[in-house]
């Protein structure tokens, strides 16, 4: 799977969706990437299943063929109590390397004012990554934990 054809970059289509709403195809395209680099990449043997995707929404970047470049998980927040949270963050790897994943945390965030506009966006970052979601505008609220044994830090977005 290439992300370019003919020297220039192939449109990729940004789409969101509710759980109950995607297609047992997309299910299945969704969990087996996130399943692909999340426990066989990353050899963490984790249960990526927990449960909570059907309280989340969505979304995917998509190629034209309809293969998923990226995707994330979005739970919304309810104002200055209770915090958007963005997670499961992934990107294809044949994907990377093309700044997919700015344009996929650009357009969780985005989505996530709209629906919570008073809600500081919070995420659990693996901590190498501090400096990609700090270029974002997250600031580290944590120390380093290890979630899976991978070690991990706390972000926030302010409002």
């Amino acid at each position: 799977m290439s992300v370019e054809t003919a020297g220039s970059p192939a449109k990729i289509e940004g789409k969101w969706s509710a759980f109950d709403a995607l297609s047992g195809r997309e299910v299945h395209d969704l969990l087996k990437l996130r399943q692909d680099v999340f426990v066989v990449e990353q050899d963490c043997a984790f249960g990526e299943i927990d449960g909570k995707d059907p309280e989340a929404l969505h979304y995917f970047l998509l190629l034209p063929s309809g293969d998923i470049a990226g995707a994330l998980r979005l739970f919304i927040g309810r104002g200055a109590d209770r915090p958007s949270r963005i997670g499961r963050v992934v990107i294809a790897p044949e994907c990377r390397g093309q700044k997919l994943g700015q344009r996929l945390m650009r357009d969780g965030i985005e989505k996530a004012r709209a629906l919570a506009p008073g809600a500081a966006i919070h995420l659990s970052a693996q901590a190498h990554l501090e400096g990609f979601y700090g270029e974002l505008g997250f600031r580290t609220v944590s120390d380093i934990y290890l979630e899976d044994d991978i070690p991990h830090i706390d972000m926030v977005l302010a409002v």
